[in-house]
C-alpha cells in the first residue's frame, strides 16, 4: 500500500516537472519571437531632416524626401526650426516667398532682384510652373507625409522665440520637441539630411 502513495507522488512530479519545463519552454519561445520582432523593426530604415529654412523653394526639399521615404517604408523624422517652422504653419506656408537675392540660379541678377516686389513676382512664375506641371503644393505635400505616418516635428524652442501658437499647425504636427529629442533621431537614423 505505501508504494501506491509514492507512485503517485513520482507521476505528480513527474507531471509537475513537465508542466515547470513547459512553461520554461514558452517563455523561451516567447523571448525568441521577441526578438525576431525587435531584429524586423531594426531592418527598417530611419530618415532623419532637419528643415531651418522657411522659403516656398526651400519647402519642397524635406517634404518630397519625407514623404518619398515613407512611401518606401521608412521610418521617418523631419524636424522644422527656426523658418523651416513656417513650412508647418497653416496660414503662414500658403503664403512663403521664393527669395530672388542671392539665388545664383535665379535667371535675373541679385541687383534686379532686389528690387520691391521682385520675391513675389519670382513667386507667382514659380506657382505657375508647379500647378502647370501638376507638381503638389506645400500644403498637399504636407497632407501626404501627415498620411504616410511622417512625424512632423515643431522645435519647441523656435515656437517659444517665435511666440506661435501650436493650435495654428497643421494637424498631427509633434510639438513640445526638442534637440534633444531631434538628436536622439538622428543618431538611430541611417541618413540624416540637414535642409
Amino acid at each position: 500500500m505505501s508504494a501506491e502513495p509514492s507512485e503517485s507522488s513520482s507521476e505528480d512530479a513527474t507531471d509537475a516537472m513537465t508542466e515547470a519545463e513547459l512553461r520554461a519552454r514558452v517563455e523561451e519561445l516567447e523571448d525568441s519571437v521577441a526578438r525576431l520582432e525587435a531584429d524586423a523593426d531594426d531592418g527598417q530604415k530611419k530618415l532623419t531632416i532637419i528643415a531651418t529654412k522657411g522659403t516656398f523653394d526651400m519647402a519642397y526639399p524635406p517634404l518630397i524626401l519625407a514623404s518619398t521615404a515613407a512611401a518606401f517604408g521608412w521610418e521617418v523624422v523631419v524636424f522644422h526650426t527656426f523658418w523651416g517652422l513656417d513650412i508647418l504653419h497653416e496660414e503662414k506656408s500658403k503664403s512663403l516667398q521664393l527669395s530672388a537675392v542671392g539665388n545664383p540660379n535665379m535667371p535675373m541678377p541679385n541687383a534686379l532682384a532686389a528690387l520691391p516686389g521682385m520675391d513675389r513676382m519670382a513667386t507667382k512664375m514659380m506657382e505657375k510652373r508647379i500647378d502647370d506641371n501638376g507638381t503638389a503644393t506645400i500644403e498637399e505635400l504636407v497632407e501626404v507625409s501627415l498620411d504616410q505616418g511622417v512625424e512632423l516635428q515643431a522645435c519647441q524652442m523656435t515656437i517659444d522665440l517665435m511666440d506661435y501658437d501650436e493650435d495654428d499647425f497643421y494637424d498631427e504636427v509633434v510639438t513640445g520637441v526638442g534637440a534633444a529629442t531631434a538628436l536622439q533621431h538622428m543618431t538611430e537614423s541611417d541618413v540624416q539630411l540637414l535642409v
